[in-house]
């Protein structure tokens, strides 16, 4: 394929001017910097590394903007789940795909390269198994060629409907697996993904909620070294039904009884206490922050600005996917923190910009959490960014200022993105987009109109 040159791009966590990428095989086989393009060259103005999403729920894309009138008594984590429950319910495997796709697609355009699927839809309607109990991770495996986003599949084990192995309820029938089950869905989940390019199956315990101890230290061996994901913290009466459970806190219970190092991806986490936070950002294991969801479903705030100090890890999810945007989830971030702390500038840390802070941990902390290596760099995929020189945002930007522009000036400033140096989305817009949507909306309107 011809040669990308970009007249500046971020290489290394810095900006280098004149850059030309080879590509073969779909990997970067060569960079020169400070070069002028040769001819047959693709020219492009601002290059930057595709980010990872390191937690989506993609089948919640088709329910974003649902859950949003308030019901006859206050609203809710739990409600809103209640909500999705019900939703789900009529999701069939071409649905899931469907929605994916879309959502898929969608992630491209807005910059993200490579998604974490938390993925935890396995039975069917009835709760039974497909004849395939991988079934519905095919489709999620479908959905990522179709788009042509790179793929880490997390398939959750999900056993109990609360603390200490309480019985799950009947909306929970579609989740549910004992550890055998889970060994069989997870070889099925890797079969699934193999021929894909670049892709990653680990583990993920949906909670401390939906596993007992016993359970967790079970599928824990399964994991080797690939990335072990949780949902941790996320709610207040999560953490106060993990107290009367246990007399410890989720994340204090997890330090204490898991192994957490640098496989594992602690999603939420947002009701730490100090010490928790610290031995978290000591730990090697990434914080894994989905700032829009968070803000959707009433979370709370994760503290990110001690954190950070402390020299903790985080990446960035789009988790529920009630919108999906690179820039908004690390501009939410970094506003979150000023709301809560009542300053500006909050997340900055070796270097002033936020948005080159933003963007460098997301990226890396991400890439790890979802057992890969991210950036610009010989012999790593060409999974690439290009902003839209003419967007209004960049006018008269350079270096660090254009990350600052993109993340909190810009409506979006994407022109393309590559994955394994095959560009999958032009002008903003991704080349399969149109049928994708068709499909999606033929797929929407049977379920809404049921």
């Amino acid at each position: 394929m011809p040669a990308l040159w970009f007249e500046t791009a971020f290489v290394d966590n810095a900006w280098v001017d004149r850059v030309r990428l080879e590509i073969s095989d779909g990997l970067v086989s060569a960079i020169a910097t400070g070069v002028d393009p040769a001819a047959g060259d693709e020219r492009h103005a601002i290059g930057l590394p595709g980010l990872p999403n390191l937690h989506s729920h993609a089948f919640q894309r088709g329910m974003a903007g649902l859950a949003e009138q308030r019901g006859t008594t206050g609203d809710d984590f739990w409600s809103w789940r209640d909500l999705m429950y019900r939703f789900l319910d009529r999701l069939g495997p071409e649905d899931v795909e469907a929605i994916a796709t879309l959502a898929y697609v969608e992630m491209l355009e807005a910059g993200f390269t490579r998604v974490g699927e938390f993925h935890y839809l396995h039975h069917d309607p009835d709760g039974r198994l497909y004849a395939d109990p991988a079934e519905m991770a095919a489709r999620v495996a479908a959905a990522a060629q179709a788009s042509g986003i790179a793929l880490t599949l997390l398939p959750v084990f999900y056993a109990h409907g609360g603390f200490g192995g309480m019985a799950p309820g009947a909306a929970q029938r579609r989740f549910l697996n004992d550890v055998d089950g889970y060994a069989r869905l997870l070889d099925g989940s890797r079969g699934a993904v193999a021929a894909l390019p670049d892709a990653v199956a680990g583990i993920a315990p949906h909670s401390l909620r939906a596993a007992t101890p016993d359970e967790l230290r079970a599928i824990l061996s399964l994991a080797g070294t690939n990335p072990i994901h949780i949902h941790i913290a996320e709610q207040r009466k999560e953490v106060a039904d993990c107290l009367a459970w246990s007399g410890r806190r989720p994340v204090e219970w997890l330090q204490g009884e898991m192994p957490v190092d640098p496989r594992w991806c602690l999603v939420h986490a947002t009701h730490v206490t100090d010490r928790e936070r610290s031995t978290l950002a000591g730990s090697g294991a990434i914080a894994g922050l989905c700032p829009i969801t968070e803000a959707n479903l009433g979370d709370g705030i994760f503290p990110a600005a001690t954190y950070l100090a402390e020299g903790g890890a985080f990446g960035i999810g789009s988790d529920s996917n009630v919108l999906i945007s690179a820039t908004e989830e690390l501009r939410l971030l970094e506003y979150g923190q000023r709301l809560s702390l009542h300053q500006r500038c909050v997340l900055a840390g070796d270097r002033p910009s936020i948005g080159a802070t933003l963007f460098a941990g997301a990226l890396a902390g991400g890439s790890r959490a979802l057992g890969v290596e991210g950036g610009i760099a010989i012999g790593r995929p060409a999974d690439l960014v290009s902003l839209d020189a003419d967007d209004p945002a960049f006018v008269a930007r350079s270096g660090d200022r254009l990350l600052d522009s993109w993340i909190f000036a810009a409506r979006t400033g994407i022109d393309c993105v590559w994955r394994r140096g095959t560009r999958l989305v032009e002008g903003g817009r991704h080349v399969r987009g149109e049928e994708t949507r068709r499909r999606f909306s033929a797929v929407l309107a049977r379920l809404m109109d049921g």
